[in-house]
């Protein structure tokens, strides 16, 4: 799919996390819709997988460590095949597959369970040096979030990660500069985090993150030898003009007035 047709369905995709928060009368859209184009760049243009056999041994590995942000993956999941769509419709009800953080018990097409923040880039700098132990090809890419950069684990993994050169994994992180309780500054600023990156030994990179061509180009960045950061520059609640870089989004779902304003700034009529 051409990135233009791309940027057309991250539309779609928006639509989709809007209605499953809707109808779950629960769920995290804020986030959600921050980091769908870093997905859809991973998803769509790089990443090896197959969502007719989601236990294929040589696919390329994802996690979501901001795991409440898990709309957004399950609407990428829905869209490239691994389940129907209309399973989205589901997110958070009793005896979905879909809960309210990434299971891979539960769901196909998930590679760790995430939602205690601070412990996906562990669990990726894990898999990449188990995948480096055993001669294995596949990629490890991460997506973390800003306010979960306060968790010391973070840091523990990023330094872990550089020690061990693991040229196999990605960590894309989501800055839209909110979090639960307030701006990261306000709570807990996280300051220059490619600076920081840096210092730990990765190759870092800083990129529009709602841009895919852009995220696209930078995860392809070559690292030989040392683990790649991306800096993805994003706005909590993109593409919903009353949810965008607006702290009370981060966990609360639309009512009805809400979500039809949202399906019609996304120009989607009927979402069924």
């Amino acid at each position: 799919m051409e990135l233009a047709l791309q940027q057309e369905k991250a539309k779609q995709l928006r639509a989709d996390i809007v209605k499953m928060t809707y109808l779950a009368k629960s769920g995290h859209p804020g986030g959600s819709l921050s980091c769908v184009e870093m997905l859809m760049a991973l998803y769509y243009n790089i990443m090896k997988v197959d969502p007719s056999n989601p236990g294929w041994e040589e696919r390329d590995r994802f996690v979501l460590s901001k795991g409440h942000a898990c709309p957004a993956l399950y609407a990428v999941l829905a869209d490239k095949g691994y389940f129907p769509r209309e399973d989205l419709w589901t997110l958070r009800k009793f005896h979905s597959h879909l809960q309210g953080h990434p299971d891979m018990r539960k769901t196909p097409g998930v590679d760790a369970n995430t939602g205690s923040l601070g412990q996906g880039v562990s669990i990726a700098g894990g898999m990449a040096l188990a995948a480096k132990y055993k001669g294995e090809s596949h990629r490890v890419f991460v997506i973390t979030g800003d306010g979960e950069s306060q968790e010391g684990l973070v840091w523990e993994a990023a330094m872990s990660a550089a020690h061990y050169k693991l040229d196999n994994l990605t960590v894309l992180l989501d800055h839209n500069g909110l979090q639960i309780d307030g701006t990261n500054d306000e709570v807990m600023g996280v300051g220059d985090m490619m600076a920081k990156y840096e210092a730990f030994g990765f190759v870092c990179v800083k990129v529009d993150g709602h841009d895919i061509g852009a995220v696209v180009e930078a995860v392809n960045t070559p690292h030989p030898g040392k683990p790649l950061f991306v800096c993805c520059e994003t706005h909590k609640g993109h593409g919903v003009s009353f949810m965008e870089d607006q702290v009370g989004w981060h966990g609360k779902a639309p009512n009805k007035e809400q979500y039809e304003q949202a399906m019609k700034e996304l120009g989607v009529s009927d979402n069924g």
